[in-house]
């Protein structure tokens, strides 16, 4: 059997659905595991300096392809473990600007994937936020700043010049410990922010159910990138059908397993989003859906 490597800065409980739909994209294509395929998994929990390691183990392994997920630290890791093996990447930003590939349409070189092209969908979620509290006019970001670099400086730049559009004040967090996470909201109190954008990232999803603990307790209003953080208790999520994109990463997975080739292989781009929305978060916020919102919603969490 042929060996794929799939390398997550997730956790693997709350990426099993992710994961199966990653291998229906790869039997998509003919790629079975258990039948002529075997997968080797690896999770960094949200800790990205851990990703280095567990990519040079995959490489070890001989993978025939290497898979990486949960945002630019996965792929920058395995970029750094490999220059043969090929790499399919799933992207928060724009992976000419990260330096990893020459093209969107002719990768060149030993990566491509899907580019989600985040910075975009955070200024969406800003608005989505203003919509819900339309009174509030001083509004909080929470990021991690040990994300790479590239993708944070887009998405917040492209916040900031949303925030300006719409006459709000925005006010940056950062954290990447569970006790900045706590400093954080205890900011949010002391300076009466109305609001909360927690931007992509794969430490905040392996701290989702403390953060939709923390949004309850503080009654702040948050947006967050992924349905997960709204069927574990936050209030609104906006972003991508995940399991669609892991389907597609398997898809190119399998097709290189089938003899292409990462340079022949353009960096494609998701086309399906939802929208999410919690009913019970929003009654212990105190806050009131419009019909507007719920008719737009994909799924409504009664």
């Amino acid at each position: 059997m042929r060996l794929v490597g799939f390398l997550s800065a997730r956790s693997s409980d709350e990426s099993a659905p992710f994961a199966a739909a990653f291998r229906q994209g790869l039997a998509e294509v003919g790629a079975i595991e258990g039948k002529n395929i075997a997968i080797e998994y690896r999770w960094a929990n949200g800790e990205y300096d851990r990703l280095p390691t567990l990519a040079t183990e995959l490489v070890q392994r001989q993978v025939a392809v290497l898979v990486t997920v949960g945002g630019e630290p996965s792929a920058l890791a395995a970029k750094a473990a490999t220059a043969t093996i090929p790499i399919v990447a799933i992207f928060t930003t724009d992976p000419i600007e990260l330096g990893v590939v020459a093209s969107l349409g002719r990768p060149e070189g030993n990566i491509t994937g899907i580019s989600v092209l985040n910075a975009t969908l955070e200024a969406k979620r800003l608005g989505l936020l203003r919509d819900l509290i339309p009174q509030a006019t001083k509004l909080a970001v929470l990021v991690n700043p040990t994300f790479a670099a590239v993708g944070n400086e887009k998405n917040l730049q492209n916040l900031q010049e949303a925030a300006r559009a719409t006459n709000l004040q925005l006010q940056v967090l950062n954290a990447n410990t569970d006790a900045e996470i706590d400093a954080a909201f205890a900011t949010i109190a002391r300076d009466g922010l109305q609001g909360l954008v927690v931007t992509t990232d794969s430490f905040f999803v392996a701290r989702r159910a403390k953060l939709a603990d923390l949004v309850t307790r503080y009654k702040v209003p948050a947006i967050f990138s992924l349905r997960v953080f709204v069927t574990d208790g936050g209030l609104v999520s906006y972003g991508v059908d995940l399991p669609d994109l892991y389907r597609q990463a398997g898809v190119y997975a399998g097709r290189i397993l089938n003899g292409s080739k990462p340079a022949d292989l353009p960096i494609t781009q998701p086309t399906k989003f939802e929208l999410v929305v919690n009913q019970k978060a929003a009654k212990l916020l105190g806050l009131t859906l419009s019909p507007d919102l719920l008719s737009i919603a994909d799924e409504v969490i009664e």
